[in-house]
Formats: structure tokens, C-alpha cells, sequence
């Protein structure tokens, strides 16, 4: 059936306002990424801060760090936190980091207890077969990733004091420069000898070391309990950053394609148009020419 300029109207405004929304959402996300990624730049910083912090108490008394974070060789189970999306039109994004997540996990010996970050990856990973522990929303603004971190943090504890687990890998999407992002693992526990002595190897900016005031336990403790938070921010702060960068190229495709319809719309609106003006002009000039034929004799 044929479209007349009544539908095709009515097929131009919805496309309109379509592209309205598209290019709205396009707006949001392209804000929302700079708020992430100003506050990736700033944990990046302060990450570093911390590592060394953490670098010079180690090397100031090795037997003390260890002390204050034991090695748990007979823990067996693994768990894992990845962080999604709550919302769609974000592209591949929630599939990337599944597929990526599903891979590792898969290799892991044992049931690896699992919690989602974001409904979307949810239902990813929960189609494709695994037992989740749980489920998390997705911070909706840098001010609110702190309480999920909070909300982390106690369940790795509370994990740890019941032997539950040995260890905690964190998936997520980081923003890279030649694509959008790319998914990327990171063992945040245990604290063991491996990462104590990376740490130790980290080298120091500058030609003198700083002298470490106060009591040296207290102040180890105090820089552990800012790595773990500021691991957990900075991957969810990288994975929100990933999402809207993502989101933003959904929303560019779409207002492409929604742009090229728009213009085979109004290019076959003012042809069926002009079609209709052309065919009533023929009629009234056929008109015209039988009121003004040869006269009857």
C-alpha cells in the first residue's frame, strides 16, 4: 500500500520527535561523561599518592605490613564484582564486558560467587548460565558511587571473616584511545606477598624518601582501607565513563540514521506532492480545454 502525504506526515513528526529525545539523551551522556572522566583523572592522581604511601610502609617495616594483611592460602572460593548498566541504547557495552567476565570466570576452578553491578549485565550473565550472589544499581552520579562502594566493601569483609572467599576480581569497562573502551580485570583481594612486594618495588619520584610520622600499623591500615575504596571508585568511575561514552555513539548512529529517514521522508513527501499539485493542474486544465473547445454550430 501506498503512502499518502496524511501518513507520511504523521512518519515525519514521529521521526521529529524521535530525533528530539535521541538528541537529548546524546546531550546528557556527553555531560555525564565529563563528570566521570574529570573524576577518573582526579582518582588517578590519588591512587598514586596512595600506592606510594603504601610503598614506603612496606619498606619501612615488612614484617608489621604483613601483619596487617595476612595471606589466606587455604581459601579456595573466588569472587567477582562486574560493573554494567542499568539502562539500554548503550551499544555492546553490557555484552562486552559479559563475554569478557564469562571467559575468565570460566576458568576459574570452583563456583565463583558473582555480583552484578547494573540490571542490564545481570540479565547477561544470568542468561548465559551463571549463579549470581546478587545485584547492585548503578551510581546515577559520581556523588552516589561512595554508598556502593560502602556496600562492597562490607561484603568482601564479610566474606573474608567467614572465609568465604580468597579472592575479589573486579570487571569492568575502562575508556581507552584508539576504541570507545575495553574490558579489563583486576584482582583487588587478597592483599598478599605479590602485591606487597610490587609495591615495594614501585619507584620513588623523587631522590629522598619521606620519613613516616606516628604509629606505622595505624597509618598502613589507614592507607589499605583507601586502596581498596579508591580501586573500587575508580573501576566504577571508568565503567560509568565507558557507558555514556557508549551511549554517546548509540545516540550519534541514531540521530545519523534517524537524519538520513528523515530526508527520504520529506524527499518522497514533496514528490507525492507535487504529484498531486501536477495531477490537479492536469485536471483543471483538462477542464479548461472542454469548456473552451470548438463551438457547437
Amino acid at each position: 500500500m501506498s503512502d499518502t502525504t496524511a501518513s507520511l506526515r504523521r512518519k515525519i513528526g514521529s521521526a521529529g520527535d524521535l530525533q528530539s529525545v535521541v538528541r537529548t539523551m546524546k546531550t546528557l551522556a556527553a555531560s555525564n561523561i565529563g563528570q566521570y572522566e574529570q573524576s577518573v583523572r582526579a582518582l588517578g592522581d590519588y591512587y598514586r599518592s596512595v600506592e606510594l604511601g603504601l610503598s614506603i610502609c612496606f619498606r619501612k617495616n615488612a614484617a608489621a605490613s604483613m601483619k596487617a594483611s595476612p595471606e589466606r592460602p587455604d581459601a579456595k572460593a573466588v569472587s567477582a564484582v562486574v560493573f554494567g548498566s542499568d539502562q539500554g541504547l548503550v551499544g555492546g557495552f553490557n555484552d562486552t564486558v559479559a563475554d569478557f567476565a564469562l571467559k575468565v570466570i570460566a576458568q576459574w576452578p570452583g563456583t565463583a560467587r558473582v555480583w552484578a553491578v547494573g540490571e542490564r549485565v545481570h540479565g547477561r550473565l544470568a542468561d548465559a548460565g551463571l549463579a549470581l550472589a546478587g545485584l547492585h544499581g548503578v551510581p546515577t552520579s559520581v556523588q552516589t558511587i561512595t554508598p556502593l562502594v560502602g556496600r562492597i566493601l562490607v561484603q568482601s569483609e564479610a566474606g573474608q571473616q567467614q572465609d568465604e572467599f580468597g579472592e575479589l576480581h573486579l570487571f569492568y569497562n575502562r575508556p581507552t584511545t584508539g576504541a570507545i573502551y575495553a574490558p579489563v580485570q583486576q584482582r583487588l583481594l587478597p592483599l598478599d606477598e605479590a602485591w606487597r612486594r610490587n609495591l615495594v618495588e614501585l619507584p620513588w619520584p623523587t631522590g629522598n624518601l619521606p620519613e613516616m610520622l606516628g604509629d606505622e600499623i595505624v597509618t598502613l591500615r589507614a592507607l589499605i582501607r583507601e586502596y581498596l575504596f579508591v580501586s573500587l571508585f575508580r573501576a566504577c568511575a571508568e565503567s560509568l565513563a565507558s557507558e555514556n561514552a557508549s551511549r554517546l555513539a548509540a545516540m550519534q548512529r541514531a540521530d545519523k540514521n534517524i537524519e538520513d529517514l528523515l530526508q527520504d521522508l520529506n524527499g518522497t513527501f514533496h514528490r507525492l506532492r507535487q504529484s498531486g499539485i501536477d495531477a490537479e493542474l492536469f485536471d483543471i486544465v483538462s477542464g479548461f480545454d472542454a469548456l473552451t473547445g470548438p463551438a457547437q454550430t
